[in-house]
């Protein structure tokens, strides 16, 4: 039977850390690997194992590597500070793991807590995340945003939810907006992406329609209309950002720098 690691990267988490870990303690070993929190996170941390570490922020994908490098066990579920496993999920991955795994990598469905209400309409559902992993086939892959775990082989589907917790309210969230909106023009300017009026005025419209129409947010009222608005305005924002660093490249490319400098700070 394959023994768990479960890895968590953390930065100023002491609001969510606790719950987060406590749904991982059936777990073999949890490892958590915090980039200089200034907060209570650490000492949470310590509360459920001994194997706590500080790490200079690197990016996503290097910090979520450098997690699974420093478990004992070689299958590693990677969870965020904002998420927690379902009893279901739990149960699930125990038993994926009673006996030798058929495949190297599984992916579970993510819900979303927001405005009072499960979302489960949207581009936020079911949101598949490959979380699961044998480090020996797998490891994080990316750039900027959107890391994912990139598997040697095919990947399995687990029916237990992640429960995700990531903003405290419109304002919260449109803060993460603003960041990961740079990241993502940082990403696609280095990449030789170009924006102009096509994707500035046709590519929100579109992600609105997807989300609210395609995906069903109408389902969710109010809340599902907003999730809808803001899936859109971040497409906006993306790509308006794009066409600044474009126009002006000298200039965007040190504000960039310097926005991202202070994302990775506060990350």
């Amino acid at each position: 039977m394959p023994r768990l690691t479960v890895t968590v990267i953390t930065k100023n988490e002491a609001s969510n850390l606790e719950a987060a870990l406590q749904s991982v303690r059936w777990a073999d070993e949890i490892v958590v690997v915090d980039s200089e929190s200034t907060d209570e996170t650490v000492a949470i941390a310590r509360r459920f194992t001994e194997r706590v570490y500080t790490q200079t922020w690197p990016g996503y994908v290097a910090q979520k590597n450098r997690a699974a490098t420093l478990a004992s066990h070689d299958w590693i579920l990677s969870l965020d500070a904002d998420e927690r496993v379902t009893p279901e999920l739990a149960d699930e991955i125990q038993s994926t793991l009673a006996g030798p795994p058929a495949l190297p990598a599984f992916r579970m469905p993510r819900a979303t807590f927001y405005l009072g209400r499960w979302i489960r309409t949207t581009d936020w559902y079911p949101d598949r995340h490959t979380r699961l992993y044998d480090r020996r086939s797998a490891q994080w892959a990316g750039q900027y945003v959107h890391e994912s775990v990139a598997v040697h082989g095919a990947i399995g589907d687990l029916a237990g939810e992640l429960r995700h917790f990531p903003y405290r309210d419109v304002s919260d969230h449109l803060e993460t907006i603003d960041r990961y909106t740079t990241y993502a023009a940082r990403q696609m300017h280095e990449q030789g992406r170009r924006a102009g009026l096509l994707q500035l005025a046709g590519h929100p419209p579109l992600a609105f329609v997807r989300n609210y129409i395609v995906h069903g947010g109408f389902k969710d009222g109010v809340p599902g209309f907003i999730v809808s608005s803001l899936n859109a305005y971040y497409v906006f924002l993306k790509f308006a950002k794009l066409w600044e660093l474009r126009q002006m490249p000298e200039q965007s490319t040190r504000n960039v720098a310097r926005r991202t400098s202070h994302i990775e700070r506060r990350t």
